[in-house]
């Protein structure tokens, strides 16, 4: 077994292409017609990168476990919707929502960017929410003084 550069993960040494990043291995040996002008070139055949045999969870990939904070984002932007705690958790799941996008988007492997912008979405929306909810208070508030 090899080790791709670009992901680290582990490729089979006939791979002529990462299974996970599909980014092209270097190999290691030189052809022996490298050094002979007359000899034809040597055909290189390009294996299809093998389908993920397992993604690690009975899911089939549904919950993003690779990627917490989009799991995260989504779980407080559902949460965010509570009276009392909702303006903590909505900031919260907007902040972890952006950082799950972007560990997508770093790494296309790996699931949550629907979680992710649930967390936007909802986070975003209830902040929005419950900062005038406080605002309209406390001008009431003050304004019975």
């Amino acid at each position: 077994m090899n080790v791709c550069d670009q992901c680290g993960a582990q490729v089979r040494e006939q791979d002529s292409i990462c299974p996970t990043c599909q980014a092209p291995l270097q190999t290691k040996a030189v052809p022996e017609t490298a050094g002979n002008p007359y000899l034809p070139p040597v055909q290189k055949s390009f294996t299809s990168p093998a389908p993920p045999v397992n993604e690690g969870d009975a899911t089939g990939g549904v919950i993003p476990y690779k990627n917490p904070q989009a799991l995260l984002a989504y779980y407080l932007g559902l949460l965010s919707g509570l009276p009392l705690i909702g303006l903590p958790l909505g900031i919260a799941a907007f902040i972890l929502g952006i950082k799950g996008l972007k560990a997508r988007k770093r790494n296309p492997v790996i699931k949550g960017s629907i979680h992710a912008g649930i967390g936007v979405g909802c986070g975003g929306l209830f902040t929005l929410v419950w900062g005038i909810v406080i605002v309209v208070v406390l001008i009431s508030l003050l304004s019975q003084s």
